[in-house]
């Protein structure tokens, strides 16, 4: 094969990697544009294209992730991953692994954990590289990878779910969620959502959002059942999709214009945590993206012309 197909071959691997590295698709892909740069630029051949491009991309994702820290200190909010719709890599024989480890839930865990140890966790836990691989790829020792997987793997499991509902349960669920959802059901939603459940929005300080975390079966209900009916009136559709590996759906204006995306967690027959991002920023590799203040302004217009 040319440089070009074996680079084409294993891009998909590539995004994956650096998209769970970084919990952004624009970085990822601009992390996958460079590596293939420097394996344009190559003048040897390696032993292994796929673990010198793993390597090459681990290594930019690692770089780019200490200087996204920085940026997401100051971010105005909960930072939330950019929604991914399809996971462009695929492995039959790990399939459990990838769709946990894109879960938003997921994703914020690793958002905890160091670069080094996030990087050595993706490598070896979701995509099953050897130490010496994973070694090559961080640029410390076999030894010091295995201590840094411990780190990672202790943090991991300490934030994850007890309980996690199987694909055909989450997908049961949530299309009772987004049947009550499209009813204004109060009642039908809040059977729905654990006593705790979490709504939250990541707005980015750049869309309308909630001023804080939402908290609480009642209080999440009542908001949702309040606010779709209006969004509804002023043609906002909904298509459920997957997001991020779990349930959740793609919100669009009346001309097709993205508006958010939604993730819901279900856990134990419940839904425990609603994701939702509206930041613009966010949202453009979906495709056009709505103006989600002039949308608040006509919904907040239809609430007042209903009393």
């Amino acid at each position: 094969m040319t440089k070009v197909e074996e680079f084409e071959e294993l891009r998909p691997l590539l995004f994956s990697i650096a998209y769970r590295i970084l919990g952004s698709v624009a970085e990822a892909e601009d992390a996958v544009q460079e590596t293939w740069l420097r394996f344009d630029a190559s003048t040897t051949r390696p032993v292994s294209v796929k673990s010198f491009l793993s390597a090459t991309v681990t290594r930019i994702a690692i770089d780019v992730l200490r200087s996204a820290r920085v940026r997401r200190e100051k971010y105005v909010g909960p930072w939330l991953p950019e929604p991914l719709l399809h996971d462009p890599y695929q492995d039959p024989a790990r399939a459990a692994e990838l769709a946990d480890s894109v879960s938003m839930a997921a994703l914020l865990l690793l958002e905890r954990l160091s670069p080094l140890e996030r990087s050595v966790f993706v490598l070896r836990e979701v995509f099953a590289f050897g130490f010496d691989e994973v070694a090559s790829a961080v640029g410390r020792s076999e030894a010091a990878c295995r201590q840094l997987l411990v780190r990672a793997r202790r943090h991991m499991e300490a934030g994850r779910p007890r309980f996690e509902a199987g694909r055909q349960e989450r997908q049961a669920l949530a299309e009772r969620f987004f049947e009550a959802l499209s009813q204004g059901d109060v009642d039908g939603l809040q059977r729905l959502l654990s006593a705790d459940v979490q709504l939250v929005g990541d707005g980015g300080g750049k869309a309308p959002q909630l001023a804080k975390v939402l908290v609480g079966a009642e209080s999440v209900a009542r908001l949702l059942a309040g606010v779709h009916p209006l969004m509804a009136r002023i043609d906002i559709t909904f298509e459920p999709h997957e997001v991020n590996g779990q349930p959740g759906a793609v919100f669009r204006d009346r001309d097709g214009r993205i508006l958010h995306a939604l993730a819901l967690d279900v856990l134990d027959g419940q839904i425990q945590t609603i994701r939702s991002v509206i930041n613009p920023d966010k949202l453009g590799h979906l495709g056009p993206v709505a103006d989600a203040w002039a949308v608040d302004r006509e919904v907040k217009r239809t609430r007042r012309q209903t009393r």
